[in-house]
């Protein structure tokens, strides 16, 4: 997303709980926006709390893993962003996160493994967890500094390229290999 992963940790936003949507469930299209966009995402479910979380001892606060979408409201974020501003309604809204099933991590980390992205059957994102700027490891422990994390807890981690635009009565379909798969419709 046009940022120098060599000179930037990772950064952060939250999302409500009712951000998100069971896997099938239709999604309404949000309010206040004409640019929704879809981020194809590997989740994390945290299932041991802490703070000051080493990387080293992060994959043992792993419940599980899924699939999900990111969506988000670009219009909006561009403003925020424009004018120096929180982004948080952008990100944070009803139904932003449609989610496939958790699956436990029984102390596998799927570090490597396709994730992908269709649109109306077309794929528009293409890539594989081994290309991940930041391992989960790392993302657990950078996140775990500034919060608690608690179980429970659903961490979105990032997206391949290929971000784009999602009108009202698209179908989206993600899958991560060896974790599952995430539909959404788009109403």
């Amino acid at each position: 997303m046009g940022h120098d992963p060599d000179r930037e940790p990772p950064f952060f936003f939250t999302k409500p709980a009712d951000a998100i949507v069971v896997h099938g469930e239709a999604v309404p299209y949000p309010p206040q926006t004409a640019q929704l966009e879809y981020e194809i995402e590997q989740v994390v479910a945290i299932g041991v709390g802490g703070s000051d979380i080493a990387a080293a001892d992060a994959l043992a606060h792993v419940w599980g893993y899924a699939v999900g979408i990111d969506l988000t409201r670009r219009d909006l974020q561009a403003e925020a962003k424009r004018l120096a501003r929180p982004w948080d309604l952008a990100k944070g809204f009803d139904a932003s996160a449609p989610i496939g099933a958790l699956r436990p991590a029984n102390g596998v980390d799927p570090a490597r493994g396709a994730i992908e992205l269709r649109v109306d059957g077309v794929v528009r994102q293409r890539g594989d967890l081994a290309d991940m700027i930041w391992p989960v490891a790392d993302v657990i422990a950078a996140l775990s500094r500034t919060v608690r994390l608690e179980p429970g807890d659903l961490v979105f981690t990032g997206t391949p390229d290929g971000v784009g635009p999602v009108t009202p009565g698209q179908e989206l379909s993600g899958s991560l290999d060896g974790v599952g798969t995430v539909h959404a419709r788009i109403v």
